[in-house]
């Protein structure tokens, strides 16, 4: 065996420098391992967007276009996951709950950013979980009619309605949304009472019952109901807006009827709250570009939906001023 030597005070001294040195070598070279993991190029791995609503709708289609053109500009995919329930909720809970690194994004809509906060629906939800990162649409609603309905116009439709209230069936999301808002401030506005009948979920079932004669027009995007608009199965009388939708040339505005009313909805991407600057910045700028490409502004203009761009800096301080006028506008008629 090896006897062990006592360490004299220099022999001592030597070896606490030596340890002290080698301690501080460690602590060094960490650090210079740890800079890269730091600083690395966002994204490292695949971004996951979620659609809080089920696959079809409008949202779905133009959340699934644009995210495929910004992964062009990605070393990494992005990919669409459809997680539908709770007016929205369900999805962005899980959106809220991601690890802050920029690699779980989502989709905010008109329920997203009125229904929910409006009534406090979901215990824990909250927009302040949340960071919006861009607005990439803003459409106007517009009332539909299925071509076995027998109405041809917005005069029409609202004739009928005068003359026999409630014989008019209007298909429309759920209370609180904006659709159902839509149809009881144009109820207040014109003294008609339609057969308001509502369908949670995406605007498929509206469609679908649309179809099949169950309503005889529905309030939505013209974008969400591009497919039966296509066919010929049903075509809008009306959008529920100021200026003409240049798309639909057919479909006139309501202001040329006298009326004043705009509602409709919109697409915000958000991150999950406190998600880095240097994430946030890449998200922006990705998607920025993919919504100036030529193929996105014509994609989206074809299907009736209006292109509008707000970045980070603005889109915060437009969620706010949307909040405050359209809840005064529930305030005023009670809902």
């Amino acid at each position: 065996m090896f006897a062990l030597t006592p360490l004299n005070a220099s022999s001592r001294q030597r070896f606490v420098k030596a340890a002290a040195g080698a301690t501080l070598a460690g602590a060094v070279l960490a650090a210079v391992v740890a800079v890269p993991v730091a600083q690395a190029d966002f994204p490292q791995r695949d971004v996951r967007m979620i659609v809080p609503w089920p696959a079809g709708g409008g949202a779905d289609a133009i959340s699934r276009k644009i995210s495929n053109l910004a992964e062009q500009e990605l070393p990494t995919s992005i990919y669409v996951e459809n997680i539908g329930g709770a007016v929205t909720a369900t999805g962005l809970m899980q959106l809220a709950k991601a690890r802050p690194d920029g690699h779980t994004i989502g989709v905010l809509t008109y329920d997203s950013v009125v229904t929910l906060p409006r009534g406090n629906m979901v215990p824990g939800y909250s927009l302040d979980k949340l960071e919006p990162f861009a607005r990439v649409t803003q459409e106007a609603d517009a009332i539909v009619v299925s071509k076995q309905s027998g109405y041809s116009s917005y005069e029409e439709l609202i004739e009928a309605a005068k003359a026999d209230p409630g014989s008019v069936r209007i298909g429309v999301a759920p209370q609180g949304s904006g659709p159902y808002l839509a149809v009881r401030r144009l109820e207040a506005a014109t003294g008609v009472t339609f057969n308001v009948i509502s369908y949670p979920g995406s605007s498929t079932a509206e469609a679908e019952a649309l179809l099949s004669g169950e309503i005889d027009a529905a309030i939505s995007s013209l974008g969400d109901f591009s497919g039966i608009l296509s066919s010929g199965d049903a075509f809008g009388v009306v959008e529920l807006s100021g200026t003409q939708n240049l798309a639909y040339p057919d479909v006139p505005p309501i202001s040329d009827f006298g009326v004043e009313l705009e509602t409709g909805s919109f697409i915000v991407l958000a991150a999950p709250a406190n998600t880095p600057e240097d994430a946030i910045e890449a998200l922006e700028s990705t998607y920025h570009e993919a919504y100036q490409s030529d193929e996105f502004q014509q994609w989206v203009t074809n299907i009736g939906v209006t292109p509008g761009w707000l970045g980070s800096e603005e889109v915060n301080a437009w969620i706010d001023g949307y909040q405050e006028r359209t809840f005064a506008a529930m305030d005023e008629l009670n809902l």
